[in-house]
């Protein structure tokens, strides 16, 4: 029978390291912070620490004893976060820590993502550096800004991957291995606004609110409705019923790879057309419950009076944007024709912003097979150049094939069935891995991705299943003593 006291020793000492994690802001882009944090730890451990030029850490631990000709073995993960409030939240990313509420089954955040993706990733890694007494050469990796664009792991120097095996701490189910993930890219439609006085005389906020939001690529065919592509058809209903509005701004999402909870626009209005709105809006929540009733269920509209704007957009500028949020792919594309379930192509509207200088939207389509991506990139750079818009591409993430010869990946399924007493299932996923990247640089690594159960990432949803820490935890430290058989 497992120590239950062990098993509670195990779980309260990776809850410290996450509480210690969740006191230091960490929005993508901004992890000095935490960075310094890390390495400070590993000093203090007595461990060799590198900290590189964008921050990732590196932190190498020596072999036991008996386990010196072992082939190094890296444990991964990220050290930011999505930063998402609830609406009317008063939270600032990046001043503000993350307030844990643990109710002994699951552990989330008071109005906030909680960031155990992938914060608990590197709290277990923090604790398997301190505790593991038999192991080969342990190299832990701890990446910047995974979560906005990859750029941790892209800059890593592909030396800090010589090694035989990597385990990446950034998956959502215990009881899955991950053996393979989907290429991506980061596409930014911009373009330069024109600023008018408003001709009309009624401004109000118009917003879309309450949706459940989540992850891009783990969520994506859930079905659950995109705010800014919600209230571009909106805004377009507006218009086929003849009401002339002005758009003074819209605003909407937290991260290109999060499907966006909200979006809020400012229109300005003819007074006697605030009938013909209250008409849209009845037609559109019908619309909603239609076609989202059965899964969102906390969703509005609102639609309420605001202090006049000094500008508005254009016209064109107004017609173009409403256009592209209305046209532009977004949700499930393909599905993959060898594994049951599992969709092959995806895009995600994920942002737009409006400033002075510039609007600003953002997409993010994810695939298996590389050509499709590249298709996408062809589809929207057309219909942004008919609305307007200029694009601008990030470097591809490549794919992370799946490996047949792996040992590492059948080891850790062995393991993780004589501890649980369940069978640990093996799959490829439609999101975006470091593991990618690393693949790139060295496609000789055994590389799976595990980790504890968590549910809805990328949003104020996000719960860490508590009973799901230990068996994580005990999962690689005996993978790291089997490894020298």
């Amino acid at each position: 029978m497992p120590n239950s006291d062990e098993n509670q020793q195990i779980l309260d000492h990776i809850l410290a390291e996450f509480e210690a994690l969740a006191n230091i802001p960490r929005k993508s882009g901004y992890e000095e912070a935490v960075s310094e944090y890390l390495l400070k730890k590993a000093k203090e451990l007595g461990l060799q620490v590198v900290q590189d030029e964008v921050n990732n850490i590196i932190v190498e631990k020596p072999a036991t004893a008996g386990f010196e000709n072992v082939l190094t073995t890296i444990i991964q993960g990220h050290m930011d976060m999505v930063c998402v409030g609830t609406d009317g939240k008063n939270y600032n990313p990046l001043t503000d820590a993350i307030k844990l509420l643990n109710d002994g089954e699951v552990l989330t955040a008071e109005g906030t993502s909680l960031g155990a993706d992938d914060g608990i990733g590197i709290a277990t890694a923090l604790y398997i550096l301190q505790v593991a007494k038999n192991h080969g050469p342990i190299r832990v990796i701890f990446t910047v800004d995974e979560e906005n664009g990859m750029t941790g792991a892209k800059a890593l120097d592909k030396k800090y991957l010589e090694g035989g095996y990597l385990i990446n701490c950034d998956s959502e189910d215990v009881d899955i291995v991950t053996i393979s993930s989907a290429g991506s890219i980061n596409i930014d439609v911009k373009r330069v606004p024109v600023w008018l006085k408003p001709n009309h005389t009624a401004p109000y906020q118009f917003a879309v609110k309450g949706l459940l939001g989540g992850h891009s690529g783990m969520e994506i065919n859930k079905g659950h409705a995109n705010a800014i592509r919600v209230l571009g058809l909106a805004l377009d209903a507006m218009k086929n019923a003849g009401i002339d509005f002005e758009l003074a701004e819209i605003h909407g999402g937290t991260a290109r790879n999060a499907i966006p909870a909200s979006a809020t626009s400012t229109i300005v209005i003819r007074d006697l057309d605030i009938y013909k709105v209250n008409n849209v809006i009845a037609k559109m929540n019908e619309y909603l419950h239609n076609a989202f009733g059965n899964i969102e269920k906390g969703y509005y509209l609102e639609f309420t009076p605001t202090t006049m704007p000094k500008l508005v957009l254009s016209s064109e500028d107004c017609k173009g944007t409403v256009n592209f949020i209305c046209l532009v792919q977004n949700g499930v594309i393909t599905m993959s024709q060898t594994i049951d379930g599992l969709v092959e192509t995806s895009s995600n509207l994920g942002t737009i912003t409006t400033s002075e200088d510039e609007l600003h939207i953002q997409v993010y389509p994810r695939s298996a097979v590389d050509s499709y991506i590249k298709e996408i990139k062809q589809e929207t750079t057309k219909l942004a150049e008919l609305c307007g818009f200029k694009t601008i591409f990030s470097a591809q993430s490549p794919g992370w094939p799946a490996n047949a010869a792996s040992k590492l990946a059948p080891l850790v399924a062995e393991i993780f069935e004589e501890q649980n007493k369940k069978p640990m299932k093996s799959e490829s996923i439609h999101a975006g891995l470091e593991c990618s990247w690393f693949y790139e640089k060295n496609p000789d690594l055994d590389m799976i991705s595990i980790g504890p159960t968590l549910t809805g990432v990328h949003s104020p949803h996000e719960m860490l299943s508590l009973n799901t820490v230990v068996p994580h935890a005990k999962l690689i430290l005996e993978t790291l003593k089997r490894l020298k058989g």
